[in-house]
């Protein structure tokens, strides 16, 4: 896969997809720091995250004998997610494994979607080791979560979007967790606006991006230690790594604290239930760990849907 992708592939990829997804709206907030940031509000979006732009863009781009063999991924939870609906949009049988990380509320909306949901491993990285096995043993069609450019043209769709209702950002803030997602808004943002800086949000005990980036390779982490389980991967794809060393500008950790008290003033302040994950790059510009310029117009990715900043009674 190149490292460069058309803004062609981006818009059909938006077109093939815009009749069955949602165009989520964009949301104009004030942090309590005082800084004025703009909020794409993917925890809106069909299937209740972003990855249905991926993984629907993959789907409705394999022939009639790869559907006819099922679909099969692994997922922390909202790709999973994403490939069960479009299998269902599709009338095509999907495999889901999830590793024990995976939060039950997650496995009990995947259970009532996909044919088939199968959890176990510790990590992501060890549930995609099973999938891959069914791919050899059963023929299914591997929908990866993260690595494939078809994913990452639905991803980047966001990053139309966006810039088409605030075509004046300046920053692009986004939670990473394979790197999917920045692969794609970064690629698309940066064809549309060269200028724009974008900046990847990971968790401190899942530095995946961060630590390769820095190394100039791809780095395998010998554990992960976030509650964040749709940032944790133990390794991310060359393909993705090529993409993000090119296009995003900075990358910044922060920890599953920041991320809670983050999702709780999503929930309070603005009424916005999210997951620890979408209230990463939040976290980010309320502790001071991205700091963007004075004058600078800032955006936000709120990734996907959760009930992480709700009160616990």
């Amino acid at each position: 896969m190149s490292n460069t992708i058309s803004i062609d592939a981006f818009t059909a990829a938006r077109k093939r997809l815009s009749p069955f997804i949602r165009k989520t709206p964009i949301m104009d907030v004030e942090l309590d720091t005082k800084q004025n940031v703009t909020l794409k509000l993917e925890n809106l979006q069909l299937s209740g995250s972003f990855k249905i732009r991926g993984a629907l863009n993959t789907v409705l781009n394999l022939d009639k004998e790869a559907l006819d063999r099922g679909l099969v991924t692994a997922s922390g939870g909202n790709h999973g997610m994403g490939v069960a609906v479009a299998g269902a949009l599709t009338g095509t049988p999907a495999t889901i494994y999830l590793p024990t990380n995976t939060p039950q509320s997650k496995i009990e909306k995947l259970r009532a979607i996909a044919s088939d949901v199968i959890v176990q491993g510790d990590v992501w990285d060890d549930a995609n080791e099973l999938a891959l096995n069914a791919v050899a043993k059963e023929g299914k069609t591997y929908i990866h979560p993260f690595a494939d450019q078809s994913v990452i043209e639905g991803q980047g769709t966001l990053a139309l979007e966006i810039l088409e209702a605030a075509p004046a950002l300046d920053v692009l803030l986004v939670a990473i967790g394979g790197g999917g997602l920045i692969s794609g808004i970064s690629a698309a943002a940066k064809l549309l606006n060269p200028n724009i800086r974008i900046i990847g949000v990971e968790a401190t005990g899942a530095p995946t991006l961060y630590e390769s980036c820095r190394k100039g390779e791809l780095v395998t982490l010998e554990k992960i230690a976030t509650r964040a389980s749709t940032l944790a991967p133990r390794r991310s794809a060359q393909s993705n790594l090529d993409i993000i060393s090119k296009n995003v500008d900075q990358i910044v950790l922060v920890e599953d604290e920041e991320m809670l008290e983050a999702a709780q003033w999503l929930w309070n302040a603005c009424g916005i239930a999210t997951e620890l994950a979408a209230a990463a790059a939040i976290a980010a510009l309320r502790t001071g760990k991205f700091v963007p310029d004075s004058a600078e117009k800032v955006g936000v990715v709120i990734c996907g849907s959760g009930y992480d900043g709700f009160p616990r009674i």
